[in-house]
């Protein structure tokens, strides 16, 4: 059983992101929520500070350690969700191509992704299958050096700014039943159009699109994988990626206490602090308890990352720290607006943002009912 304890080097990122995150980060956070705009500048504050780099294999520059992307992913969350999720999204990719990838594939893509020279998306959903992916209709049809994808896709996040998207396709004609596979798509692929920006409830910084091929010419060497065996090997990757979602929602729900804390200490009802009201700090103890567990949950499953673990123990503790830490978020957020009463449902008060992207987090990544499928089903195998 992997256990977990940051050690001196992951404790000095957690300082410097700390201190990033409440000097630079925090004072763009409303913004980029408000506008709905990328977050440039942010990308470039990260892009310096070397973090995209930190669980890549030393090779590419990295530390090789999962963890040390959650530790940053907790502090950068804890102020802005948008922020912390610009380097989930420029990780995914990473899981995809580390273990699925070519060498070739490897070494032209995995250097850029590390130093920020390059941006990925990663897209799998479609509008009739959802969570359903054996019902994805986007199609890869072979052809003289290469395959031709048609189909569509929503919701892919990044794709904006993405020079490459990771796209899930069957192999095969429309009558024929076809293995998935995932392509690396560049962004200037004839026939391959991203379309408008999704305008969403929250993550509102990091947009997402639909996508769109005609008769988008792909070469072989763009195939993630052996024909037929791909979507196995980067679906089993992605278990790997499960620890960063699951920071995502530490960092919410961290940054939501840490909100609650300051304004019912300052806030005065009934002639004393609201904070002195002893059902006020059962609550507050409350979100501080889960927080904790969801917190060991997450950087559990990061340390049995970076210890090798994979398979269904891996799937199985990947998903419950996703499903957990997020419906962690989503109950502090929500007891969070509570205490802030009728400022809660304000937009002069961030909480309602920490509100708004908790309920996107149980849902994007595999949504929580299907983390529970998980869990539930090597329950089952035991």
């Amino acid at each position: 059983m992997s256990t977990y304890a940051l050690n001196e080097d992951q404790r000095q990122i957690q300082d410097v992101v700390r201190r990033v995150a409440r000097e630079k980060v925090a004072p763009r956070a409303a913004e980029i929520d408000r506008s709905a705009e990328y977050p440039q500048d942010m990308f470039d504050l990260l892009k310096e500070l070397g973090l995209f780099t930190l669980p890549f294999p030393e090779i590419y520059g990295g530390r090789n350690s999962m963890l040390s992307g959650c530790v940053a992913i907790e502090e950068l969350g804890r102020v802005c969700y948008n922020t912390a999720y610009l380097l989930l999204v420029q990780w995914v990719p990473l899981g995809t191509i580390l273990v699925g990838g070519s060498e070739f594939q490897k070494e032209k893509y995995l250097p850029g992704l590390s130093n920020g020279e390059l941006r990925g998306a990663f897209s799998l959903t479609e509008p009739q299958s959802g969570s359903d992916v054996a019902r994805i209709r986007t199609r890869a049809k072979r052809c003289e050096g290469g395959y031709r994808l048609t189909g569509g896709k929503i919701w892919c996040t990044n794709a904006g700014q993405a020079d490459f998207v990771i796209v899930a396709a069957k192999v095969g004609n429309e009558d024929e039943v076809g293995a998935i596979n995932f392509f690396i798509v560049e962004r200037d692929t004839p026939g391959f159009t991203v379309g408008r920006k999704e305008d969403k409830m929250g993550a509102r910084g990091i947009p997402s699109h639909a996508l769109f091929f005609e008769d988008a010419f792909v070469p072989t060497e763009s195939c993630l994988g052996e024909e037929g065996k791909g979507f196995k090997i980067v679906m089993e990757a992605l278990n790997t990626s499960r620890p960063l979602i699951g920071a995502r929602g530490v960092g919410l729900a961290q940054g939501a206490l840490d909100h609650s804390l300051e304004f019912v200490k300052e806030r005065q009802a009934f002639g004393q602090r609201v904070a002195d009201y002893q059902g006020v700090r059962w609550m507050l103890a409350d979100m501080s308890i889960q927080i904790e567990a969801a917190r060991t949950l997450v950087y559990r499953a990061a340390a049995a990352v970076d210890d090798g673990l994979n398979g269904r123990e891996m799937g199985s503790l990947a998903a419950a720290a996703k499903c957990f830490s997020s419906d962690t978020a989503m109950k502090v957020a929500t007891d969070a607006v509570q205490l802030f009463g009728a400022a809660g449902i304000s937009n002069e008060y961030p909480i309602n943002r920490y509100f708004r992207d908790a309920k996107v987090l149980q849902i994007v990544e595999g949504t929580n009912q299907i983390q529970r499928n998980i869990v539930a089903r090597g329950l089952m195998l035991d």
